[in-house]
């Protein structure tokens, strides 16, 4: 960081808003009489007022830890680091829960807070959670959540501008991507088929895969989840039967980190290490309990992770958005496939919009200060010329 970075402070956030629903989701607290409690940190410069408020917000993920969100607070920026309901817990979340989640947040820094501007910045899984809110900030649309339980998203106070930072298009697409399609019976993950598992060496197709190879292995990735899509609307169907008081159910998904582009430097090229991943080997990541999709819900299959039910794909709901724009992309993201950054700043509304690479920097910024201090100059200067930044 340069020399002028500020002091930085910060503070426990905590807001709840009332909300009523005949099932708990969450294990805790949360959800209790009526009211839904969210947690997040701000962190602030020391003696540095601002009418600015930059909100870092992911699904399932609380973002104070990463290095961004703090050098931009070191830079001069108040930011918050929002988390939802669904904080480290992705099994039940409901993505049009998370962006009314979001509406509370804003209207806390706006209305409570008195910031007269708030920048709404989506990194990761929160760019497709940015972009959904903003969306439906700027022109609602969506009265059901995907499993058809109705959701009110009436009153959401758009950002004044909105950051899409090392993001991808959605949930749904990602696990389209990284699903394993070897997989043959879903109840033993022992058994696979071999011409589809990247990892056994009795598969005849290696890097670099043939375009033949990879369509063939992204029309069947494609079919398991749909398979399993069939399966989530079944089971829900039956609960919604009133047979019983059962509501819901959970699901258990393996081998979820199959992805070519991770053993594969030729597709969708940029400067991603190969044979690694943002969760370590992909090999290994590919059964670890903390898989993408692991464990889910119905209503959470439908909301987060059905390519054809989801209502949070960023490039559906891109052209809504017509706020200034900020979308970097990072040139060695090991997690974020290298069009996405692109695909959606073309979609955008926005006629004030920027597309940045950060080069050399991977998707966490992990020990990377150059790097980090390359997006945060680019960021913060953006920020000044549009007056979003004293």
């Amino acid at each position: 960081m340069p020399d002028s970075a500020f002091d930085v402070r910060s503070e426990w956030v905590h807001i709840s808003y009332s909300e009523a629903s005949s099932m708990r989701e969450v294990y805790g607290f949360t959800g209790m009489q009526g009211l839904i409690h969210l947690e997040g940190v701000r962190f602030m410069p020391a003696d540095r007022p601002s009418k600015t408020l930059i909100m870092y917000m992911h699904p399932a993920s609380t973002l104070q830890l990463l290095p961004v969100p703090r050098a931009m607070a070191a830079a001069g920026a108040h930011v918050l680091c929002a988390g939802s309901r669904y904080a480290r817990n992705d099994t039940p979340l409901i993505l049009e829960n998370v962006i009314r989640d979001y509406a509370a947040y804003v209207r806390h820094a706006k209305e409570i807070w008195g910031y007269e501007k708030v920048v709404v910045a989506g990194w990761s899984g929160g760019g497709s959670l940015t972009a959904f809110y903003q969306a439906q900030a700027e022109q609602p649309s969506i009265t059901q959540t995907a499993a058809g339980d109705p959701i009110d998203v009436s009153g959401f106070i758009p950002g004044d501008a909105i950051i899409f930072h090392a993001a991808h298009l959605s949930r749904a697409q990602v696990l389209a991507d990284f699903i394993d399609p070897s997989v043959v019976h879903e109840d033993n993950p022992a058994i696979r088929s071999s011409e589809l598992d990247l990892y056994d060496p009795r598969n005849p197709n290696k890097p670099p895969y043939s375009a033949d190879y990879i369509a063939y292995f992204r029309s069947s990735q494609l079919a398991r989840m749909r398979r399993r899509t069939v399966i989530v609307k079944e089971l829900l169907h039956d609960l919604r039967s009133g047979r019983t008081k059962e509501a819901e159910r959970g699901l258990l998904l393996h081998r979820t980190l199959a992805e070519p582009r991770f053993l594969d430097g030729t597709i969708d090229p940029n400067d991603r290490r190969i044979g690694w991943s943002f969760l370590g080997d992909p090999e290994m990541a590919n059964s670890s309990p903390a898989g993408v999709a692991r464990f889910s819900t119905l209503r959470a299959w439908l909301s987060q992770w059905s390519i054809d039910d989801t209502q949070a794909k960023a490039l559906n709901n891109a052209p809504k958005i017509n706020v200034p724009l900020l979308a970097i992309e990072n040139s060695a993201d090991d997690a974020v496939p290298q069009p996405h950054t692109q695909l959606f700043f073309e979609a955008a509304g926005s006629r004030d919009k920027r597309i940045a690479v950060i080069a050399g920097a991977n998707h966490y910024y992990a020990g990377q200060p150059k790097e980090l201090d390359d997006v945060v100059q680019l960021t913060t200067g953006w920020l000044r010329d549009r007056a979003l930044l004293e």
